[in-house]
């Protein structure tokens, strides 16, 4: 097949009208889910592709907010367990913003993160905004997660939270966003979502300090 020039300045035209879905198997259904797609698509060339099989881990989508104090110019993080992080060879125990998925399917990606807060860090949310989208991992892995920046007084975040029958073990750290954005540029924060949210913070703390 004769290829055209690999550059090119705009995405393609694609939509999911251009995949056909040949079928779906469920092969796991236990905490998460795995479900085998068979599916042709079109290509960039022109034509179709041939049919293949993708198996694709389903968890469900996620919110997740960066707790953050514009008077004192502080951050709220929190520390817990991920086995992800540990098979990965990473730091088992990760800093992340909090985050929670969505379990009921009438609940919007901000009460979420609002609820979450609560319950991981023990702050009610102010003001809210929506920062970003993104697929986690698009390869293999259906789950969106919504992200957001909430108002906080930082003063009133401590202790240690989670939902005992979730085995959750949930720990409170306050530290300004300086520091923050040192630990992310250490490679001491590792988890997407709280890397994008602290370098978003980066670019518009002083709006959000006026405000």
């Amino acid at each position: 097949m004769e290829k055209s020039s690999p550059y090119s300045s705009t995405p393609s035209a694609f939509n999911r009208q251009d995949v056909e879905l040949l079928s779906t198997q469920t092969v796991y259904d236990g905490f998460f889910k795995m479900v085998k797609y068979r599916l042709r698509h079109k290509l960039f060339a022109g034509g179709w592709s041939g049919e293949f099989e993708r198996e694709l881990f389903e968890r469900g989508h996620a919110a997740a907010v960066l707790p953050y104090d514009p008077i004192l110019d502080n951050v709220v993080l929190i520390e817990q367990f991920r086995v992800g992080a540990m098979a990965a060879n990473c730091q088992p125990w990760q800093l992340e913003i909090v985050a929670g998925m969505l379990d009921h399917d009438n609940e919007s990606p901000e009460q979420v993160v609002r609820r979450e807060a609560t319950e991981e860090s023990g702050l009610v949310l102010g003001k809210t905004e929506k920062i970003s989208r993104y697929l986690s991992s698009s390869g293999g892995c259906s789950e969106v997660l919504d992200i957001f920046i909430g108002v906080v007084d930082s003063r009133l975040a401590q202790g240690i939270h989670g939902v005992e029958s979730e085995h959750e073990d949930i720990r409170v750290h306050v530290v300004s966003r300086k520091q923050a954005y040192q630990w992310l540029e250490s490679g001491k924060i590792e988890n997407a979502a709280t890397i994008i949210a602290l370098q978003w913070l980066q670019l518009h703390y002083q709006r959000l300090q006026q405000a």
